[in-house]
């Protein structure tokens, strides 16, 4: 089976080594303690920094950007950082905003050997959209092997359709229950429940926890998260160290 590691930096941003390529997904460097304005009054504060270095990564195959309009997915440091990036696979809005190349949802683009899939993602409820704006996962598929990043993203049937279309191994969820007191009760991305039941349609080996720490509009954690699966169904990475999975 093709090799897979992943480094956890912070967040959503995670090094990807797969099938010969190196993948970033949403690049953000920043120094913690700034407050970051997510538009129509929200805001967040970054209270964590990352656990590498921009110059520690080394050579990048190319970078997956879920999407480019909020700071906890791509800051200002990220941003500098594209450039350097052969590739930079985003939103059909982010490509044109970035000069990138944009994916809807079900498209493929191809990084060395692996080929990427956007997957079907909405960052909040469906009253949300024109406001939010549009976000992407990501679906990589390398011989007989998927790997799914969900990106920002509610359950709906968008996200339940990737189970029907991928046999996925390992699943890196976003997660955070994110919510802001101006929008109430809403929530912008999936609570430990709502992944664990979509783990349920996916039925992944590997469930990986992403993008619930370092930012003050996560409301949930690695402790309610932990609650809302079976003992040892998750597999936690320790930020800045490069984990194997089988």
């Amino acid at each position: 089976m093709t090799g897979l590691t992943i480094t956890h930096i912070g967040g959503p941003t995670t090094l990807v080594e797969f099938g010969g390529v190196r993948l970033l997904v949403d690049p953000t460097f920043d120094a913690p303690g700034r407050r970051y304005s997510f538009g129509w009054g929200t805001s967040s504060v970054k209270t964590a920094g990352p656990a590498l270095d921009v110059a520690d990564l080394g050579p990048l195959d190319a970078v997956l950007l879920t999407h480019d309009q909020h700071a906890d997915n791509l800051d200002d440091a990220g941003r500098r950082l594209l450039p350097s990036a052969p590739v930079v696979l985003t939103t059909v809005a982010g490509g044109r905003r970035l000069g990138a190349t944009g994916l809807a949802p079900w498209q493929t683009a191809t990084v060395g050997g692996v080929e990427v899939t956007a997957t079907p993602s909405r960052h909040g409820p469906a009253w949300s959209v024109p406001i939010v704006g549009p976000t992407t996962g990501f679906a990589l598929r390398e011989a007989d092997r998927v790997v799914w990043i969900s990106g920002d993203t509610v359950v709906f049937p968008g996200v339940l359709e990737v189970a029907s279309r991928f046999a996925v191994d390992t699943a890196i969820l976003h997660l955070g229950k994110v919510q802001f007191g101006l929008t109430g009760p809403a929530r912008f991305t999936m609570t430990g429940r709502d992944a664990a039941r979509l783990c349920a349609h996916l039925k992944p080996r590997h469930v990986v926890p992403v993008h619930y720490e370092g930012w003050s509009h996560f409301h949930e954690g690695r402790a309610e998260i932990d609650a809302a699966f079976p003992q040892g169904a998750l597999t936690w990475l320790t930020p800045g160290v490069q984990t194997a999975l089988s």
